[in-house]
């Protein structure tokens, strides 16, 4: 039966259905006798009286009509057309509800998926900043830049930014742990730790004079 899922009709629903799909096809043309109620029972492998009921729904319709001691005779194309339709739309009802089901299904899966991934993501920054606190972050001081010429000790650098100093590389040289009478100069790269706002701090801090 074209466009009816059959699953959703009663047998005799399913049965008037495709009869009146083959009058709007003009396999029945207006005027054509239906078959008797045992010829129908034969051809859709049902009992007589649910076959009985396929044709009275097509009468109630006024799809067909019967004549006294002659039978059932199709009397209106319209209201066959209009009875395939109104199937036609149930189905699409019911295929719209399905689809929106299914999209929301989709969009909830996605969102766990978006929400483990957000986790998984938190949890191993959470991991890196617990697991390796003491990664060093560096910074190369280029001439002009705030507070060149200081000893370390001068900078007061934990104080003023949250950050120590660790090593420092000048003249291609690496100095670790150079104590606070070390003096900075341009060109020198100074490794330090500290939190994740100590970056911003440092660099704010030896930024360029002029700035």
């Amino acid at each position: 039966m074209a466009g009816i899922k059959e699953n959703t009709l009663s047998r005799y629903q399913q049965i008037a259905i495709d009869i009146a799909n083959r009058i709007v096809n003009q396999e029945y043309p207006i005027g054509a006798k239906i078959h008797a109620r045992s010829t129908v029972a034969n051809t859709y492998q049902v009992s007589a009286e649910t076959a009985r009921k396929a044709i009275k729904l097509l009468a109630d319709l006024h799809i067909v009509e019967a004549k006294q001691g002659s039978g059932f005779y199709v009397s209106s194309l319209n209201n066959a057309v209009n009875f395939v339709d109104q199937f036609k739309n149930v189905k699409t009802l019911k295929d719209l509800k399905h689809d929106i089901h299914q999209t929301m299904k989709h969009q909830l899966q996605e969102y766990k998926h978006l929400s483990e991934m957000m986790n998984q993501f938190l949890d191993q920054t959470q991991r890196f900043n617990t697991v390796d606190p003491l990664m060093p972050f560096q910074l190369e001081l280029a001439a002009g830049c705030k507070h060149l010429g200081k000893s370390i000790g001068e900078l007061k650098l934990w104080q003023n930014t949250t950050a120590t100093i660790v090593a420092v590389r000048h003249n291609g040289q690496m100095h670790i742990s150079p104590g606070p009478y070390a003096v900075l100069e341009a060109g020198d790269i100074i490794y330090y730790v500290g939190n994740e706002t100590s970056p911003r701090r440092v660099r704010n801090y030896f930024a360029m004079a002029s700035e």
